[in-house]
């Protein structure tokens, strides 16, 4: 029966390793027992930041552009001005209709006069009731134009407003959809923008973990140089698309910090299983090649190098699939056998940090 490579390659590195004299003093050693932990397994998935404030700007009345003060890219306060149509048309109704309400004014201030006028004589008697109704009515008929006249001003104002396009929150100009001198219609789209100030996280979620994710609410949000990001409350959306048959998960960042994006990827662990297995702390564990290996203390407290096979890393902890066993007593120091004259680590080995 043949002896497996691995077996090989840690009574090499052990062999290697114990290079003992007779004048060598011991090394001091940190032990720890290998203790048993439960794990949770997490699923990995890439999530996108965007902004939650982004929208188009279209145009609420017709005119030509006259001015477009910020260009793409530019960063914007809100209530900014950020597209200028030509208004001579809408002042010209304005001017109008200003004109139409003085006009009703004098109308109904002559109907109130010739009312009052005839209200008096008319309750001495002196002129028919058919004369008085219609006094009377002709100051309601007055009233009204002065009211609709007043309505007509406010709509004309609004639309002289409308040539005035201010944004509606601070933040930057993604895209230009109009140039000077175009005319344009309402309903056309002119600016497109969006808001650095409130961001978050979507992430779509494969629908076998979506009702355990659901239920735990619970997910960690990385970015490539390992920072964990603050989010909100998860929102579940209640539909998976179509096309890859994923639940779409939210997740507002509390604290942007302007070091954040719309476009930026960042990680999103979601917990969905958990099962007991054996931790370690992960400076105690030897590499070499392909070996992985575990000072670990014998009965007689004397170093025994033993090849295991390591799972996940947890912060500071490492978790070992095989190869020791609960309350085994595990060197984490192992660079103290360095060098002792006791034993001696051969070049090229390292020790996982």
């Amino acid at each position: 029966m043949g002896i497996r490579p691995g077996v090989l390659a840690l009574a090499a590195l052990a062999a290697s390793l114990l290079a003992t004299q007779a004048s060598a003093r011991e090394p001091t050693l940190s032990v720890v027992p290998v203790t048993r932990a439960p794990a949770e397994e997490t699923l990995l998935l890439d999530g996108l930041i965007e902004a939650v404030q982004q929208s188009t700007v279209s145009a609420q009345t017709s005119g030509t552009v006259q001015a477009l003060p910020y260009d793409v890219d530019d960063s914007v306060p809100a209530g900014a001005l950020i597209v200028q149509l030509e208004d001579s048309e809408q002042q010209a109704r304005l001017n109008q209709a200003q004109a139409a309400l003085e006009e009703a004014r004098a109308g109904l201030a002559d109907a109130r006069q010739r009312f009052e006028r005839i209200e008096s004589v008319h309750a001495r008697g002196l002129v028919s009731q058919q004369e008085f109704d219609q006094a009377r009515n002709n100051l309601a008929a007055a009233e009204a134009r002065v009211a609709r006249a007043e309505a007509s001003v406010a709509e004309a104002e609004k639309q002289l407003a409308y040539t005035r396009i201010t944004a509606p929150y601070g933040g930057i100009l993604t895209e230009r959809h109009v140039e000077i001198g175009e005319a344009v219609s309402p309903g056309q789209p002119l600016l497109s923008g969006l808001s650095l100030e409130q961001l978050r996280v979507v992430v779509d979620l494969p629908q076998k973990y979506a009702d355990l994710a659901r239920s735990q609410r619970r997910a960690t949000v990385t970015l490539s140089d390992g920072r964990v990001l603050e989010t909100g409350a998860m929102t579940f959306y209640p539909y998976a698309d179509p096309a890859t048959h994923t639940f779409r998960l939210r997740m507002p960042l509390t604290e942007p910090n302007g070091s954040l994006f719309p476009g930026m990827l960042v990680k999103v662990r979601v917990p969905v299983a958990q099962r007991d297995t054996l931790w370690v702390p992960a400076t105690s564990l030897i590499q070499r090649s392909e070996l992985r290996a575990l000072w670990l203390l014998d009965d007689r407290d004397r170093p025994r190098l033993r090849q295991v096979r390591p799972g996940v890393r947890d912060g500071d902890r490492l978790e070992i699939l095989a190869g020791v066993d609960e309350g085994e007593r595990v060197v984490i120091n192992p660079s103290a056998l360095v060098g002792t004259g006791w034993l001696a680590l051969p070049a090229g080995a390292e020790a996982d940090q």
